[in-house]
């Protein structure tokens, strides 16, 4: 029968009844703190859009403004000026952006989208707005085209047909193209989609039309009727005009190039192939890949510029997609390192009657934009100063740090530096438009980007702007090429397995800590002087969560052979020589000691930025790969890096190289697991034959590369440990204490242990309370830690620990292995693993009831479990090089649902406590011991840990879990605020960020609710339904930041930035950058003298006369929907004010008024025709009638 629990019923009903923030104030404590985060001090808000645009689709240019439009296939727009200023707009539809038109020096741009709509957006603003679009109902657009200083446009259509709209008020015009006007009437086949239209040069009257069959009409608009057509067998993909209007090129899909002459109508008067083998009897080239498009550029002193994209002959497999220059003889093959979108080629003049004097041609790429110099021999390209490279590796995990120190940013630009390539052209980058805005926010960000190659890019993010600092790539200090038994064992992570998982920053020390997602944590230092490391530290540290029953106590022996890697007194704390790595034997089959990836054991020469300082390495246990590292974090004031994944935590000593603390997360309870966890049974197959198995850490030698440099002074037990090299590789992580307290110790321990019976009285003998078991020997690091330290000198030696207080000598009864706690909990399924989610170094009461300040650990689980732990710190100088950090559990602090995200500590007057830092020094300075001891001097802790703390002050620790959030007061260790975050889903990240005017926890939710709550009192204060979480992209790269900023990665190549803060938002219209400035438009050409008096220069066209409603009549209502844009009426609506805004209404109700009195005659007209059309019928019937007799109805 189920044993009724009442502890769980109440906690039951604490649970549902925290909705609503409950306070619960402990009866000596006042916890009135003041809070000054309100409502009001919230908005939310996106700011800006940096990187590629995801997966682009077409491109635009206005050479007067020099603005850069991209389109894409989810129906966003970017707009790109000078470096700096950049725009992101977005189609509600979503669709495909299959063509951009500038309306050239007009601040305005049109854009054709695959849902066939036309929309026309007004770039005088600083958020850019559409005016007008306009849906067509029965077509669907192909291509579009604007000439010059025209406000018409033309639309061709998959029929064939082409429709002419006016720009200004996006109405239709009644003048249409009709395809089977256009080609030849004997021609029974239709032509096909309309894929090119453009106006002669020379002749504004005359209209180019490429259909895709091959058929070339040359439309006169006057006559309306077709002067020439050219015919050619192979399809269409783009057509150029020459500058003059006498000739233009086609090119097809069978890779050629046909030039025309426009009064020449048979056969072209030449036919390229330009990546064609010529044959030598004369036979027509083979055929090649289509060539996508061509431009036809000329130039006033020398050969005209022929330039494609595609045209390359089949046989070439496997090369990468190129873009082709002609220039005269010479051809150039610029190969891309992605598929070409477009290209567009930048000249010198906007006016296409002129001579073109191209400059720069931009490709855009799938996954780049390249801008290459035409002017300069070899066309080399321009450095790109966009931020365009964040995606150069998939971005894995990001962070973001807000009001950083100023001298971080000169810092890593100066390194990143360095870094750059040569060879660029040395002209100014092209697209120059726009101006900056005129913000005042000024203190600095930082955002860092993890990639799946292992390099880690600082990004400068200060004023809404993005440019790359400084690239690191961790992959250096990994050996790549591996071999095909470690290839097997890859199964970890093949794909990329070098990808960042996590990083720990701390700015103020400029320390960083990756966490790779092959297991293993990276430990860099920021340097500014280049050295070469002679051989890279590297810890091997093996974290198991289950260990196996033995079967047999009397063991084969087989491993009894192997000597226990244990360190003796007096041995070398370095090996000299580069380390080798650990090798399996033959009776450890299982793969004991592999680690996912091998360091390098070749001299690291290291560049000025961040140097590796060690590398800490899990390896595979029991045949088992690592687990994944869930959390991390560093401090650089304690020295110490700590890691957990599902199968616990270690503490690495950074400053001593050595691990203080390697632990299951079921072994940080103690005695107090409140968890029931079923014991698994045991995996035979894993275990080798014989039953008792020794470990092999390896050679002495890796096992000296893990040892402390003070491993020779280690003061060992007399304790002989001759007879333990047979003992089960597992090992004790916690042993009870009889009151309840627990000691930390290093080591794990199975379920159950069968000991060889002669060994029995020598274990008791040993566990006896002996004046030696009590005090707890000063030893810094032992390497069986990170292995199986065997069960004997476990007990003889307690590692790196400190007794609690209080603490009774140790009662041999709770050494008898049968009863330890961890007989019943070493073991539980996978999925019910409890991993480790967050961890916070902080200084404040450790324990319940203290008195006094204490360096502390807090570890997060996914459980729901905050488990705190006190760390004893060696002075700072020379004992901190060599005394060991001493770990003691404290307990539990606090249970909440589901996993731990976030915890903080707040002092008593509800400011943040930031943890305890070292501030930044010259790893590689040449300076004496005592002049670099005072660089490297630490900051003074806030409140040392031996001063006596008011007992009125408290702190208030805030945790943040996926579900909920509480506050509690320490040292009453008693929850006096709680709030129930979200019921119906959870919280994908959470952070406790300062504000301008306080701190507040900010929540971002898997419903897409971005929250923020105050502190401590746990209020709400924003709620905002702003995205659902699509992708788990968004999920690993969503962070917050101080002063309300927040990123994430809205596609695999843009980073999104937005803000919660009411100032920002204010303040961002100001902040951003204008993409239209008044700009002269260049004069014409002149036409001559000569041209002037026989006409030869351009023909002008009244296209107002030809189009307008009085020539051309009005188009088919049902033909397209005009659709007027929010930048409209409704638009100017938002923005008229005052006396002028008095006008504009006064105008816009005039319009309106107008707009009204035109649908009204336009239904007058329209009920006119239908009885006109009656009349004539019934007039018609009366005639038919008229002289019939009544007998022949």
């Amino acid at each position: 029968m189920k044993k009724f629990n009442i502890r769980k019923v109440l906690d039951g009903l604490k649970e549902a009844s925290s909705s609503t923030p409950s306070v619960q104030v402990g009866p000596q404590e006042n916890h009135l703190i003041q809070e000054t985060l309100q409502s009001e001090h919230f908005q939310l808000c996106k700011t800006v859009r940096h990187g590629f645009p995801y997966q682009p689709s077409s491109m635009a240019f206005d050479p007067v403004q020099k603005i850069l439009a991209i389109g894409t296939q989810s129906g966003a727009l970017r707009l790109f000026g000078r470096p700096g200023v950049e725009c992101y707009c977005q189609h509600e539809s979503g669709a495909a952006v299959i063509q951009l038109q500038f309306l050239i020096n007009e601040g305005a741009l049109v854009s054709a989208l695959a849902d066939d709509s036309v929309h026309l957006w007004n770039l005088r603003q600083k958020r850019p707005a559409i005016l007008h679009s306009l849906k067509f109902n029965r077509e669907r657009i192909t291509f579009c085209h604007l000439p010059f200083q025209s406000k018409w446009l033309y639309i061709g259509t998959e029929r064939g047909n082409i429709h002419i709209v006016n720009v200004e008020s996006f109405m239709l015009s009644g003048y249409v193209i009709m395809w089977n006007k256009a080609i030849e009437l004997s021609s029974k086949a239709h032509p096909g989609p309309v894929v090119h239209i453009s106006d002669n040069p020379m002749d504004e009257g005359k209209l180019i039309i490429g259909f895709e069959s091959g058929i070339v009409v040359l439309w006169d608009l006057k006559s309306k009727k077709a002067d020439y057509r050219y015919t050619y067998d192979e399809a269409i993909h783009s057509v150029a005009w020459h500058h003059e209007g006498k000739q233009f090129i086609c090119s097809h899909s069978d890779g050629t190039l046909t030039i025309w002459n426009i009064r020449g109508q048979g056969k072209p008067i030449q036919t390229i192939t330009p990546h064609g083998k010529q044959p030598k009897d004369g036979k027509k080239p083979e055929p090649c890949k289509p060539i996508l498009k061509v431009e036809y550029k000329t130039t006033r002193n020398g050969e005209p510029f022929i330039i494609l994209s595609g045209g390359l002959s089949y046989d070439t497999v496997g090369r990468r997609p190129c873009l082709t220059v002609m220039h005269g003889k010479s051809t150039a093959v610029l190969e891309m390192d992605y598929p070409i979108v477009d290209f567009l080629t930048l000249c010198e003049t906007p006016y296409p009657n002129d001579f073109q004097e191209p400059y720069a041609v931009v490709v855009l790429l799938e996954k780049d934009l390249v801008v290459i110099d035409l002017a300069q021999n070899g066309y080399p390209i321009f450095e790109n100063p966009y931020p365009l490279t964040i995606h150069e590796s998939p971005v894995t995990c990001c962070e973001y740090f807000a009001d950083c120190s100023v001298d971080l940013i000169p810092a890593l630009y100066s390194v990143g530096s360095r870094q750059k390539r040569q060879g660029y052209s040395k002209k100014e980058w092209p697209i120059s438009g726009g101006n900056w805005g005129q913000g005042t926010q000024s203190y600095p960000e930082i955002i860092i980007t993890g990639h799946a190659d292992g390099t880690v890019k600082f990004w400068d993010a200060s004023a809404i702007m993005l440019q790359v600092l400084y690239k690191l790539k961790t992959a250096k200090v990994f050996d790549r090429n591996r071999s095909k038994e470690d290839k097997a064992g890859m199964d970890v992570s093949d794909e990329d397995p070098f990808a960042i998982q996590i990083m720990a920053w701390c700015p103020e020390s400029r320390m960083l800590c990756v966490a790779g997602v092959s297991a293993n944590v990276i430990m860099y230092r920021f340097s500014k002087l280049e050295v070469t490391t002679e051989v890279v530290q590297l810890l091997e540290v093996r974290m198991q969560y289950e260990l196996n029953d033995i079967e047999s106590p009397d063991g084969g022996g087989g491993g009894g052979e192997q000597t226990s890697a244990l360190p003796t007194p007096g041995a070398s704390p370095q090996t000299s020589g580069p380390p080798s790595h650990p090798s399996t034997s033959s009776n450890n089959s299982d793969g004991g000691n592999m680690p996912c990836l091998k360091v390098r054991s070749t001299p690291l020469k290291q560049s000025p930025g961040y140097q590796v300082d060690l590398v800490v390495q899990l390896v595979w246990v029991s045949g088992e790969p690592p687990q994944q590292i869930t959390s991390l974090a560093i401090n650089s004031s304690y020295g110490l890096v700590v890691f957990g994944n599902s199968n616990g935590l270690a503490v690495v000593d950074y400053i001593q190289k050595t691990v203080v603390l390697n632990l299951g997360t079921v072994e940080l309870y103690g005695s107090n697991d409140p968890y029931q966890r079923q014991p698994r049974s045991p995996r035979k197959t894993r275990q080798p034959s014989g039953g008792l198995c020794d470990i092999n850490e390896g050679s002495a030698t890796s096992e000296d590369r893990c040892k402390s440099p003070t491993s020779g002074n280690m003061s060992w037990t007399t304790a002989s440990f001759e007879r333990q090299k047979n003992l089960q590789k597992s090992q004790i992580q916690s042993i009870r204490h009889s009151k309840r307290d627990v000691l930390f110790f290093p080591a794990k321990m199975s379920r159950k242990l069968s000991l060889p019976t002669e060994l029995k009285p020598d274990l008791d003998e040993k566990c006896k309370p002996t004046n030696a078991m009590n005090c707890v020997l000063s030893v810094s690091y032992c390497p069986r830690i990170a292995g199986a330290l065997p069960l004997c000198s476990l007990l003889t030696v307690l590692l790196s620990v400190c007794p609690p207080r209080g603490a009774n000598p140790l009662d041999h009864r709770d050494n008898s292995f049968s009863r330890s706690r961890s007989s019943s909990v070493t073991s539980i399924d996978k999925e019910a693993r409890e991993a480790i989610s967050s961890f916070h170094f902080c200084e404040t009461f450790a324990r319940k009831g203290d008195s006094t300040l204490t360096h502390c650990l807090y570890v997060g689980t996914s459980l729901g479990t905050v488990l705190a732990l006190a760390l004893t710190l060696p002075p700072a100088g020379e004992q901190r090089q060599l005394q060991p950090v001493i770990i003691s559990p404290t307990g539990m602090l606090v249970r909440l649902k589901r996993s731990i995200l976030r915890i903080a500590v707040l002092d008593s007057t509800g400011s943040q406590l930031p943890p305890a830092y070292e501030p930044w020094y010259e790893p590689n300075a040449t300076a004496d011991g005592e002049d670099r001891e005072k660089v490297r001097k630490r900051r003074p802790v806030s409140v040392s840990p031996s001063t006596s703390q008011d007992l009125n002050e408290s702190h208030y620790a805030v945790v943040c879990s996926e579900k909920q959030a509480k506050i509690i007061s320490l040292p009453s260790q008693t929850c006096i605020y709680k709030h129930s975050i979200t019921e119906t889903s959870f919280i994908l990240r959470a952070d406790v960020v300062q504000m301008s005017q306080g701190v507040c926890v900010a929540c971002f939710c898997a419903n897409g609710h971005i929250m923020t709550l105050s502190l401590p009192a746990l209020r709400p204060l924003m709620d905002v339904n702003y995205l659902p979480l699509t992708d788990m992209r968004i999920a690993r790269t969503f962070c917050f930041t101080n002063l309300g900023q927040a990123m994430y990665l809205c596609s695999p190549t843009e980073i999104q930035r937005i803000t919660y803060s009411q100032d920002t938002c204010e303040n961002l219209q100001e902040m951003l950058g204008e993409l239209f400035t008044p700009v002269e438009t260049p004069e014409a050409p002149n036409r001559g003298f000569f041209k002037g008096l026989f006409g030869g220069g351009a023909q002008s066209l009244d296209r107002e006369e030809l189009f307008g409603e009085l020539a051309a009549g009005k188009a088919s209502r049902s033909l397209a929907q005009h659709i007027p844009g929010p930048g409209g009426i409704e638009g100017m609506k938002g923005a008229a004010s005052g006396v002028v805004g008095d006008l504009a209404r006064a105008r816009i109700a005039l319009d309106e008024r107008g707009q009204k009195l035109g649908e009204l005659e336009e239904r007058t007209a329209a009920m006119m025709a239908s009885a006109d059309s009656f009349s004539k019928h019934a007039h018609e019937m009366m005639l038919k009638c008229k002289d019939k007799k009544w007998y022949q109805f």
